[in-house]
């Protein structure tokens, strides 16, 4: 069964610098997700430290910090069936090397530490990293998004 739900996606500051926004976008509304959030900022020592709070403590901790901060990100929220899976699915591998052709990764990094975005890896990462990113007042999710289109299509051929 097919499930309707958001994940948190983040160009990091390599995207954003190389002007990768748009292609980065674009893929994901060509999959039919529904961009609900879109927003550029600077990310704070608060939210960096939230993002990355699971690898306190280990060698490379500091390093993703600063990366995170070096400048500016564009943070989404998408929406639609198994977003999750299907976000990390576009996004290829960590690791650019073993990144399916095609893929964001594979496309456009080089190496896995300058690896052009983020996505979560569970629905309930999305739901804390959309919260340290987003206010509730800054999602819109009215208007259709696929699944209403396909069902809608569907009916009009009865």
């Amino acid at each position: 069964m097919h499930t309707e739900e958001r994940t948190f996606i983040a160009v990091k500051p390599d995207g954003v610098q190389r002007g990768l926004i748009g292609e980065i976008v674009k893929r994901f509304e060509q999959k039919g997700y529904k961009v609900i959030g879109l927003k550029m900022l600077q990310v704070t020592d608060e939210q960096a430290k939230a993002h990355y709070a699971e690898h306190e403590g280990k060698p490379f901790y500091p390093r993703l910090i600063k990366y995170i901060q070096s400048g500016p990100i564009v943070a989404m929220v998408i929406q639609g069936y198994n977003a999750v899976a299907g976000a990390r699915h576009i996004m290829g591998s960590t690791n650019p090397d073993t990144a399916e052709v095609g893929t964001i990764r594979a496309d456009f990094a080089q190496v896995m530490e300058y690896n052009i975005v983020h996505g979560s890896d569970s629905v309930a990462s999305a739901e804390r990293e959309i919260k340290i990113y987003f206010n509730d007042n800054e999602l819109f999710t009215e208007g259709k998004c696929m699944s209403e289109l396909v069902i809608e299509s569907l009916d009009a051929e009865v």
